[in-house]
């Protein structure tokens, strides 16, 4: 084990389009068993003080998609500077571990204990406002009714790019910009959400960077308070000073501190749909700490380490430190976490290698699956079915438990080697296409409805060329007829649906891709009939999100739902795929709960202002058309009973905050879908033999 001096690391790396080693931060290097790491200040072994010039940069956001009296709605940090001067990012505070210092120096000689007479401060900043317009489609606000308190949403990589525009190059400085109650989402899809900030190297100015929020009077679905985003996204630039944000999370390599892939502590993750966090400082897309309990697409929270300093208490993020990614070395002490070693008591445990489709699961159901009795009543379970069955095998239609009325095929894609606009649909590997045939028809002549799903998460598709469109509908077409399908399902994700600027009228789209989409859908519902069945599954972000804000992705389902209103089958919003929102109480919901399933249902069946403007009201969805959206993975049979009952009957389960604006519920609601009939069998049937018997008990839907 040792550590090396690196006076200015950039110098010593291979040079970059996007790095710049006269505006770097000082930093060292650390060698752990096979690996080097860079950290930002000076080499311990040196000793001595390294005082790294600071640019404190206050952020005012303007909303376009918000207008308060005719103007944009404001979220302004320049009141936020003072208290962050006065916290322990700059002002010394008696830390457990590392003596009375700042935050950054605290972590830094709590990582490295043996060395003394040794410090890596933050000079007294310079103080730069910027203010930065998010137009509609880059972000939205959320403001509580009860409250009045306001929280922002806003595309992370967006605000950067903005940011540096504003501010040059900055030699040897590190920049720390602030923005007021607001969170963020990356690589332009607010399905990728929520983190506090990012933090690294800008790509543009090369600026070493931390970009975090400060909150205060924030609404109460907000549980991190003052500098605890700030401590979080300074801590992980300490540990990895090196860090691209525009290339984190694209599978490509990229600058930065790179460790075994680790496993997120079990204690940490709650609820959470992916036990993996990464192999980076922080998970990938959400930078959240290993100490940050909250899932995927909620606000960030974590336990805070309390610090009094200066007449108030601030709130400080507890962070890993790099022995709990690479274990223990000669020169780190035994700690993994600061500022509260009792966060984390033991290092980090590598994430198990994934198998194959289903790999892990039993090769047959531990439980039978349910008959399904009585007579159609309206009510739907409704299932993606993607083939996976156990020990990578593929699971025959055939086989799929009789609880499900609407069976959808994942996926066809776009034909990449066909003319554009082309779908394309192969038998699933394992399945003989014949058999295939004769199962889509065994399903139908039992009453059970098989479509086929178009797009898929991953899949851009876009149809913003007009040429396009009669190879989509040919090759749709050809599908359709060729296996038997009863219709189609559209899965067309972010970003390849998404509402051109100065498009603002959903009942009269102007987006080529939306417009053309409508066309195309029309054209196939003509050529099959009245039975040809269409349904939409647009992400949280593609029909909720067009509440608080329209443009780009954010309501972006809105005009090809209005639009085919009379032709459509159902749309099942996917509760899973969507940011914290609004409801229409006027409050903020987090994804996972009664409340949110009831309250972003409820803006479908009931109808609400589109972009929070009630001269462009939506029209309530038919309820027979309206289905809510699972993910068998990021929730339980218990929370679906709930919701289902709540939405259908009006009976709220204890707790419910949110009140339905129709009390007595939505009778002719279709029912559940769920993302997939696939892991619901190897899950031993626990959400088709729990919801399926619960929809098809409900009086039919008159």
């Amino acid at each position: 084990m040792r550590i090396e001096s690196l006076c200015l690391a950039l110098l010593l790396v291979p040079p970059l389009p996007y790095a710049h080693a006269q505006t770097a931060v000082p930093t060292f290097q650390h060698t752990a068993g096979q690996g080097s790491y860079t950290l930002a200040g000076r080499d311990p072994a040196q000793g001595g003080v390294t005082t790294i010039p600071t640019l404190l940069v206050p952020v005012a956001l303007s909303f376009e998609a918000r207008q308060t009296a005719g103007k944009p709605f404001f979220m302004d940090a320049a009141p936020d500077v003072a208290g962050v001067l006065r916290s322990p990012i700059f002002s010394r505070f008696a830390f457990s571990s590392g003596g009375t210092t700042q935050y950054a120096d605290a972590l830094l000689r709590t990582t490295f204990p043996k060395f003394d007479g040794w410090h890596t401060l933050l000079g007294k900043p310079q103080v730069k406002p910027v203010k930065v317009a998010i137009p509609a489609g880059y972000g939205y606000v959320l403001t509580s009714k009860a409250t009045g308190a306001s929280f922002a949403v806003v595309d992370i990589e967006f605000l950067q790019r903005e940011l540096f525009k504003r501010i040059p190059s900055q030699v040897g400085t590190l920049v720390i910009a602030i923005t007021h109650n607001t969170a963020y989402y990356t690589e332009g899809d607010a399905t990728l959400c929520c983190s506090w900030g990012t933090h690294g190297v800008d790509s543009a100015t090369g600026n070493s960077f931390v970009l975090g929020s400060y909150l205060h009077n924030a609404p109460s679905v907000v549980e991190d308070a003052d500098v605890q985003p700030l401590t979080q996204q300074l801590g992980e630039f300490i540990n990895d000073p090196l860090h691209d944000p525009l290339l984190h999370g694209r599978n490509v390599k990229a600058p930065g501190n790179t460790f075994p892939s680790w496993l997120r502590p079990a204690s940490m993750r709650p609820g959470d749909q992916g036990a993996c966090g990464g192999t980076g400082v922080a998970s990938a897309y959400f930078l959240l700490e290993p100490t940050n309990t909250n899932p995927k697409n909620n606000i960030p929270a974590s336990r805070p380490f309390a610090a009094p300093l200066n007449g108030a208490t601030y709130h400080l993020q507890n962070v890993a430190l790099l022995p709990w990614y690479t274990g223990p070395s000669e020169d780190v002490g035994g700690t993994y976490s600061f500022p509260d070693a009792a966060a984390l008591t033991e290092g980090s445990k590598p994430c198990p290698p994934r198998g194959g489709r289903g790999a892990s699961a039993p090769a047959n159901p531990a439980v039978a699956a349910v008959p399904a009795t009585g007579s159609p009543n309206g009510h739907w379970l409704i299932g993606y079915w993607a083939g996976y069955g156990a020990a990578g095998s593929t699971l025959p239609l055939r086989e799929v438990s009789p609880q499900w009325d609407v069976v959808i095929v994942a996926f066809a894609t776009p034909d990449r080697s066909a003319p554009e606009g082309t779908m394309r649909f192969r038998t699933p590997a394992g399945l003989d296409t014949a058999e295939f045939k004769a199962d889509i028809a065994y399903m139908k002549s039992h009453g059970r409805k098989v479509m086929i799903s178009l797009g898929g998460g991953g899949q851009h598709f876009t149809l913003a060329d007009p040429k396009r469109v009669p190879n989509f509908v040919a090759s749709v077409t050809s599908i359709v007829a060729e296996y038997g399908f009863d219709g189609i399902d559209i899965d067309f994700e972010s970003p390849s649906l998404s509402i051109d600027p100065g498009d603002t009228d959903f009942s009269h789209p102007t987006t080529p891709s939306i417009v053309n989409l409508i066309s195309a859908l029309r054209q196939l519902r003509d050529h099959f009939g009245a039975g040809f069945m269409i349904s939409l599954v647009p992400e949280g972000t593609q029909i909720p999100s067009g509440y608080p804000s329209y443009g780009g992705q954010f309501g972006s389902y809105l005009p090809i739902a209005y639009a085919i209103r009379d032709i459509l089958s159902f749309i099942d919003v996917q509760d899973y795929n969507t940011p914290p929102l609004e409801g229409l109480d006027g409050e903020i919901y987090q994804p996972g709960s009664v409340d949110y399933h009831a309250a972003m249902t409820e803006l479908l069946l009931h109808g609400f202002a589109v972009g929070g403007d009630p001269k462009r009201p939506f029209p309530p969805m038919p309820a027979d058309k309206v289905a809510v959206g699972f993910l068998t993975g990021d929730t339980t049979p218990a929370i679906v009973n709930q919701a289902m009952d709540y939405i259908v009957t009006g009976k709220a389960p204890a707790g419910t905050r949110y009140k339905l604006r129709q009390p007595a519920g939505y009778p002719a609601m279709i029912g559940a879908m769920f993302w997939t009939i696939d892991a619901d069998r190897r899950g031993n049937y626990n959400f088709s033999n729990a919801v399926g018997p619960q929809l098809h008990a409900y009086p039919a839907a008159k």
